[in-house]
């Protein structure tokens, strides 16, 4: 208790209010008695009675203190502050105080107060959510209130909390009371309210009315004077001040020498100078009541840790006073929506405007992405440069993009992860309406680390980024010409309703390749209908060829070309098609090119298009004037396959159900907990479970393991007599991590005798290895059976990953493992099994026994839970696990786990 009391002392955190501002909420301190002070005096009457149930006019030197000089355990307290004009401010209390001096109290009173010229921005609901977070950790189970009639907004908070509120009336007084338990509708609240408010924090970073140029000069070449020129030119629709202390008017605008000299209101301050004077930069533009600022400069957490010192101090002055910030170290923002125009990078780069949401997380890229876009005749609905990501990173943009109707697909250039996962909580939701396609720079291991269980030896940051994706539907590419050949498509084509292509060409070869290509990737080129074939015969030569592919021979004509792909794609066979051209000397690229725009449109709207034109000469711009607009276009059959291969598993995706995950049910929890605060009581270090305590927790969660006992060496013949034979014994010590490789384990006992031998043996190996031996454990021998693993490994980006796979003991020779990141639901554990490539064990490879393979997605599912309950949980081994025929379910017969303090890991 102790620790989490000091923990909560120190409270802090930064937050978005319902209009998208950011405010900072933290715990009181005994020195907020004058800023309390000020804070109720300018309440308005009403404030105070609805607060006091009674008219106040001030607070005495004993309500100061009992107010601010908390124990923070039967009284806990947070405020809500925004730095104005350089000055901390407090605009919201919330507390909750337990009615009676228990040692460990369940129930507790909640109050709040809301400054009168900040309600109805969400800060009771705020509040609210942190104090009960809060309560939770220290047991509390339920808050009370009592609230006036009259105080609709208070009322409204508790209503529309998510939690299972219930109210009585008595004498015009609401007594309100609810359970503080995060329940699957609290979550929901929660989670959408937090949607809202990042989403309205960015629409009013991307849709400013007007822009202060900080740094902006005269000087050509110069950061400043680019970005000043590119609002101006490409029509910035509101109003834009230059901010340069030496200059008096700059492109014909009045200068000033700082934001807070403007005597206007500012939405988005651009700031442009040396590293150096950037924190001052924004300071001015806080008293200025900016709303958001960008940071063009580098020179911080990108090159020295004084950089990162300096950052993080940017970080907390902006959200302290209500700003957001992106970058710094970033190339800027733009939205070319008409009615906004803004072009806030400092290069001429100006995309067209279009339906693509695009983040890059380096600058250079970022550019040339958009200036690549005009090759493929897509564009842009809004471009951010996050830079170093010290405040808006790719989750803020996940919640605005998954709203804006300019947007329809997402793009996003990564290079780290901030919190990957609050990306695993907003990108699925984002992904079932949007296409999500990200390319993760950086696939190689970052850094060697001591594994000290085949979890941890097989994960590492890239398999983790894999997992992510996968599980959040995110479309992942490895260059930048796939993520452009897949992001085309998203922008321009419907999402295949299945797998099935079909291809038409005028040359055999380059049809085999995407044949082979797609194949190979997944997709099929099934049969014609009989009809569609005959139909061709009716138009084409002999020569040509009727199946799938198509192959219309080089003369194919215009004619030929339209009425093909009309009757392809419009073969109920037929999901997607693709249409390769290669000029030959008898037809002309530009009446083809026509042809096909007019027999794309022919086709049924549902289903892509896609073309290929394996030529150095540029595509006719014919090619995108047909009923279907642009057509998304490639240069070789491999580029086609590999995108339409990424839109049919992203389709997939979508329409898959999402599952159920598995939570443990309160009893169990209860037990768990109790084993491991327990052990975390005595141990400050990383520390492995006995055998006893690892068998109750699997045990707990519903994990059938062998039965087992641990005993000496002794008395292990006394112990086999309870068991029943036959028997395994293994060693029992701290200096050994798997006992196979030392020769720990001794299998297939049968008698007294040899149950005698084994323990006498394996004594002596721990002997001759100089390791500890805290005894024997004897377990019932499984004999039969697949043999399987299931695991948790935590990654210092990701946190834990819950590991699959087949093989056993093997498993790290194989390296055929899937990960997920909990909660794991059936539907993950379903598809991580499936996608082994020793998946065909459990199905019964040539006459061996099939394995039950629901109970080897109830391993996983329940592995995941055991996650969600023990967030001490470091490392866990659960193999092998003996997978049984279909029906008899499945069995630990080995494993470990290791937890440690959640302090120490922090």
């Amino acid at each position: 208790m102790p620790a989490l009391n000091d923990e909560v002392r120190t409270y802090a955190t930064d937050d978005l209010l319902r209009d998208g501002g950011s405010v900072h909420i933290r715990a009181i301190r005994p020195t907020d008695q004058s800023q309390l002070l000020r804070f109720f005096e300018a309440l308005s009457a009403r404030s105070v009675y609805f607060r006091f149930f009674q008219t106040k006019t001030q607070l005495t030197d004993s309500e100061l203190r009992y107010f601010t000089e908390l124990d923070f355990v039967h009284h806990v307290g947070l405020v809500a502050t925004l730095w104005e004009q350089g000055t901390e401010h407090m605009i919201a209390v919330g507390r909750y105080i337990c009615p009676a001096p228990q040692e460990l109290p369940s129930r507790a009173e909640v109050a709040f107060a809301v400054a009168d010229a900040h309600q109805g921005r969400g800060l009771g609901t705020l509040l609210l959510e942190h104090l009960a977070e809060i309560a939770r950790k220290y047991g509390i189970t339920e808050f009370e209130a009592d609230v006036l009639g009259e105080n609709n907004r208070m009322l409204e908070v508790f209503a529309a909390s998510g939690f299972e509120v219930k109210r009585s009336v008595s004498h015009g007084v609401f007594h309100v009371t609810f359970p503080t338990a995060a329940t699957d509708r609290f979550r929901h609240v929660q989670a959408e309210r937090e949607h809202q408010a990042t989403a309205q924090s960015i629409q009013a970073l991307l849709h400013p009315r007007s822009i202060a140029v900080v740094g902006a000069a005269e000087r050509v070449g110069s950061i400043g004077a680019a970005l000043l020129g590119n609002l101006i030119r490409n029509g910035f629709t509101g109003s834009i001040y230059p901010i340069n202390p030496h200059a008096t008017t700059l492109e014909g605008l009045p200068a000033f020498p700082m934001v807070s000299a403007i005597e206007a209101p500012i939405d988005l301050a651009i700031i442009a100078v040396p590293a150096t004077a950037v924190e001052a930069s924004i300071r001015d533009c806080a008293e200025a009541g900016v709303h958001s600022v960008v940071v063009i400069s580098s020179g911080f957490g990108e090159v020295s840790g004084e950089g990162r010192e300096t950052e993080a101090r940017l970080r907390q002055l902006v959200r302290g006073a209500g700003m957001r910030l992106v970058g710094p170290n970033c190339m800027g923002i733009l939205n070319t929506d008409p009615e906004v125009s803004m072009n806030g990078v400092f290069t001429p780069v100006w995309p067209p405007a279009g339906n693509i949401g695009m983040l890059s997380q380096s600058g250079a890229l970022g550019l040339a992405i958009l200036d690549y876009v005009h090759t493929r005749h897509v564009g842009i609905s809004s471009f951010l440069s996050v830079g170093n990501r010290a405040d808006v990173s790719s989750n803020d943009l996940l919640a605005y993009w998954a709203d804006d109707p300019r947007t329809d697909v997402i793009v996003l250039y990564l290079e780290s992860f901030g919190n990957p996962r609050k990306f695993a909580r907003i990108a699925p939701d984002v992904a079932r309406r949007k296409p999500i396609i990200a390319m993760k720079s950086g696939r190689s291991i970052a850094g060697t680390r001591a594994a000290s269980s085949h979890s941890a030896s097989l994960a590492n940051l890239d398999v983790a980024v894999d997992a992510l994706f996968e599980q959040a539907g995110v479309i992942r590419t490895q260059t930048l010409e796939e993520l452009f050949d897949v992001a085309t498509l998203m922008a321009t084509q419907p999402i295949p309703q299945g797998s099935r292509v079909g291809v038409v060409t005028n040359a055999g070869g380059p049809g085999i390749a995407l044949a082979d290509a797609c194949e190979s990737l997944g997709l099929t080129l099934p049969e014609l209908e009989q009809k569609t074939q005959d139909h061709l015969r009716a138009f084409l030569p002999p020569q040509a060829g009727f199946s799938n592919p198509v192959d219309m021979i080089a003369s194919a004509t215009p004619e030929q070309f339209t009425q093909t792909i009309q009757a392809v794609g419009s073969d109920p066979n037929i999901d997607a098609l693709v249409v390769i051209y290669i000029p030959p000397l008898v037809t002309d690229p530009e009446e083809i090119a026509q042809a096909i725009a007019s027999g794309a449109g022919g086709v049924p709207s549902h289903k892509p298009v896609l073309t290929v034109f394996i030529s150095t000469a540029e595509v006719p711009a014919s090619l995108n004037t047909g009923g279907r607009g642009v057509l998304p276009t490639y240069r070789f059959p491999e580029n086609a396959a590999h995108a339409l291969a990424a839109a049919a598993r992203y389709g997939r995706w979508r329409n898959r159900s999402q599952g159920e995950s598995v939570q443990l049910p309160p009893f169990a929890h209860d037990a768990v907990r109790a084993v491991v605060d327990r052990v975390l009581a005595d141990h400050e270090e990383p520390i492995w479970l006995s055998p006893t305590d690892f068998t109750t927790i699997l045990g707990a969660a519903g994990i059938a393991c062998a039965v087992a006992e641990q005993t000496t060496p002794l008395k292990a013949t006394d112990v086999a007599h309870r068991l029943g034979y036959p028997l395994v014994a293994k060693v029992v010590s701290p200096d050994v991590l798997h006992k196979s490789d030392v020769g720990g384990v001794v299998m297939g006992l049968h008698t007294e005798a040899e149950v005698r031998q084994a323990a006498q043996l394996l004594s002596k190996r721990m002997r001759h290895l100089g390791a500890r031996l805290d005894g024997i454990l004897l377990q019932r021998e499984v004999a039969s059976g697949i043999e399987a693993f299931v695991g948790v490994t935590s990654d210092p980006t990701f946190g834990p990953l819950v590991v699959c796979g087949l093989g056993g003991t093997l498993v790290e020779v194989l390296h055929d493992v899937a990960f997920r990141l909990p909660p794991v639901t059936n539907r993950d554990a379903a598809e991580m099994l499936s996608s082994l490539r020793t998946n065909v064990l459990l199905d019964g490879y040539r006459g061996a026994p099939p394995g039950d393979r629901e109970a080897l997605v109830d391993f996983v599912t329940r592995v995941s839970a055991l996650v969600e309950s023990v967030p001490e949980l470091l490392e866990l081994d659960l193999n092998p696990i003996k997978i049984l025929p279909p029906g008899q379910g499945a069995m630990v017969v080995d494993g470990r786990m290791r937890i440690a303090p959640l302090a120490s890991r922090r």
